[in-house]
């Protein structure tokens, strides 16, 4: 769970990747998918507090937070669009992280798909696909964290969201170094496959820096990823290029549910 408040659900729209020196890392899987898991209870806790001002901490492990309802149904409409797949188009493997949040989203999804009569890809489940982790303030909004310490919240802000490290926990660097060893080693392992990767936030924004390749300059300001939205790497058969980011068409039949749900 990462110190942002839940990313707003915008209009879809494409982004270009950070400069890059053109030395793209070679990739050879036909396709990329990435999903942020739907809304979690953590992410309505949060957004709770930023309303609030409460500066108490989620109980519980990272780990262990699950779904909301409509984390639920977001991730049933993400079932929706992987059934909606033509034959060969869609994903043929599934890596997801072992948080129960993405987890869960996947297995609505491929429940959903599978009522709909698509086939059940392979699946796997890759730690270095675990939510950034935040240490000594594992989840806590930051008013919590500014509470308890407002030295760190000071330091924070100074350093900026990528570089920032928390006692005990990762920077959005970090995150980068273990999803970039993930790429390489997913390259390797499923050539010509079509991939879909079922995490978070952090992985997302990881991915898309690394994929940018060497010399890519890092976000200053973090893109959004909106909870259960879909970003999109094209490949061919060499390297993997940005083709969408952050969209969310296929939940505008909740629109209203969310409308009803947000805190």
């Amino acid at each position: 769970m990462s110190l942002r408040p839940p990313s707003p659900s915008p209009s879809p729209s494409p982004a270009a990747d950070a400069p890059s020196t053109g030395l793209v890392p070679p990739c050879a899987l036909a396709d990329l998918w990435a999903v942020r898991h739907g809304q979690s209870t953590a992410n309505l806790a949060f957004a709770a507090a930023e309303a609030t001002g409460s500066t108490a901490p989620v109980p519980g492990r990272d780990r262990d937070v699950p779904l909301s309802d409509l984390g639920a149904a977001q991730a049933g409409a993400l079932g929706d669009w992987l059934a909606g797949r033509a034959p060969g188009t869609g994903p043929d493997l599934v890596v997801c992280s072992p948080f129960a949040r993405a987890w869960g989203t996947w297995e609505v999804m491929a429940d959903r798909a599978a009522a709909l009569g698509a086939p059940r890809p392979d699946v796997l489940v890759d730690e270095r696909l675990r939510d950034r982790e935040m240490g000594v303030f594992e989840l806590h909004p930051p008013a919590a964290l500014r509470a308890r310490s407002p030295q760190e919240a000071q330091r924070r802000e100074l350093l900026g969201e990528w570089c920032y490290r928390p006692p005990g926990g990762e920077a959005f660097t970090d995150v980068a170094v273990r999803v970039g060893q993930f790429v390489t080693d997913l390259g390797r392992a499923a050539p010509g496959r079509r991939v879909l990767v079922v995490a978070h936030d952090g992985v997302v924004i990881a991915l898309r820096y690394v994929l940018a390749g060497i010399g890519a300059t890092a976000p200053e300001r973090l893109p959004p990823v909106p909870n259960a939205s879909l970003s999109h790497w094209s490949g061919d058969g060499d390297r993997l290029r940005l083709s969408a980011w952050g969209d969310t068409a296929h939940l505008t039949p909740l629109d209203s549910l969310e409308g009803m749900t947000r805190t």
